[in-house]
């Protein structure tokens, strides 16, 4: 009989499918068909003949209701917290037939508020459940002692209705653990992709936008000089052509990832791209190689910055002044145009530079500048030597 209760109602996973989580009903009532191997021992009564005239048919009846009261409860929609309706009643009628068969016929049939312990604890809340099979537990002390039920097995039938109560309540914490480690790696998953997607967009605003502002200069430019007769105006129309090969080639690398943005291939990238805007570029770096990480993150710097010269500042000079001592990374770019006039906005790029910058441990410092007679805008990237690319 021991071995009978540790089996009849199926694994922790099997019956943490009882509630409705999407598994499919026929699942459920194969692992519930199973438990029902521990009705051997009524039925036995039956069959044996020790039930005999009207209470054998009294006993099959109420067996039968009993069966379909179990798996009507089993099978009828609840959720962790709140049993339908209906479960409440099919489980007052499973439970009242759990007491007066047992009262009717005794002897084997002392097995059935079993079920209806598993039941409380599925259905349930822990506390409740855990009092109706305390409860449970007195009925068949009861019952076993009104039909002089041999005490050794009652007992054993008591402690089976406590454990398997406590056994069934720790299942099904188990169960709603599972389902919000499930809900849990959902929402990761969803913010990875929404994360992936912010740095696709941040990317290709980052290379699209130097890129498309090097296109509409060498197009402006190759437009005036054909217009003169320039035979200037052909190599200026191949490097455009060269510009946009480029920037496709970035776009699909930002998509899958592999990019690696270079400081000093950024640096001739900017001086190329500010010389065809007519400004003239100088360019000064002191210290020691910068590390990988660094490299990566000064490159997206230099060209957020040179971007932004080239579309907003309409300058005549720029420097461009990268430092490292070993400590920290100092990188700032200063023009003399009129940008102070048209402050960075959200939408030219500063603000994911910015967030770039600080989640390395950075700080990101834009504005208009003056210096003499001399005014212009200037951009300071500050970010210590264990920043890492954002």
């Amino acid at each position: 009989m021991r071995r009978a209760v540790t089996i009849a109602f199926g694994g922790a996973d099997d019956t943490s499918g009882w509630a409705d989580d999407g598994r499919p009903r026929w699942r459920r009532l194969i692992w519930i068909s199973i438990g029902l191997v521990y009705l051997f021992f009524p039925a036995m009564e039956i069959v044996t003949g020790e039930l005999q005239g009207a209470r054998a048919v009294w006993g099959v009846l109420g067996l039968a209701a009993f069966v379909a009261s179990y798996l009507g409860t089993a099978l009828s929609h609840w959720n962790d917290d709140r049993p339908a309706p209906l479960t409440y009643g099919l489980l007052a009628a499973t439970t009242v037939l759990a007491v007066v068969l047992p009262v009717a016929f005794g002897g084997g049939w002392l097995t059935l508020p079993i079920y209806t312990t598993v039941i409380y604890s599925m259905a349930l809340p822990p506390r409740l459940s855990m009092a109706g099979a305390v409860v449970m537990g007195v009925v068949v002390l009861l019952i076993g002692l009104l039909k002089d039920h041999d005490l050794g097995s009652t007992v054993v039938l008591v402690l089976q209705v406590l454990t398997l109560a406590v056994l069934f309540i720790r299942v099904r914490k188990t169960r709603m653990l599972l389902v919000q480690l499930r809900q849990a790696r959902d929402e990761v998953a969803r913010l990875a992709a929404s994360e992936e997607r912010l740095r696709i967009a941040r990317d290709l605003h980052d290379l699209l936008g130097h890129s498309l502002s090097l296109i509409v200069l060498k197009s402006e430019l190759a437009g005036r000089l054909a217009e003169n007769g320039s035979e200037r105006a052909l190599p200026e129309i191949r490097d455009i052509e060269s510009v946009a090969r480029q920037a496709l080639v970035e776009v699909r690398d930002v998509v899958t990832g592999y990019r690696q943005r270079g400081l000093t291939g950024e640096l001739d990238g900017a001086r190329a791209a500010l010389e065809a805007a007519g400004t003239r570029v100088k360019v000064r770096m002191a210290g020691t190689p910068l590390p990988e990480e660094l490299d990566g993150l000064l490159g997206w710097a230099v060209r957020e910055g040179v971007t932004n010269v080239i579309r907003h500042a309409r300058a005549a000079r720029c420097e461009i002044d990268v430092r490292y001592d070993g400590r920290t990374t100092v990188l700032e770019i200063v023009d003399d145009g009129c940008g102070a006039a048209t402050p960075y906005g959200p939408g030219n790029g500063l603000a994911g530079l910015t967030e770039r910058i600080e989640a390395a441990g950075g700080t990101v410092c834009a504005g208009p500048r003056e210096k003499g007679r001399e005014k212009g805008f200037a951009l300071r990237v500050a970010v210590p030597a264990g920043g890492a690319c954002g």
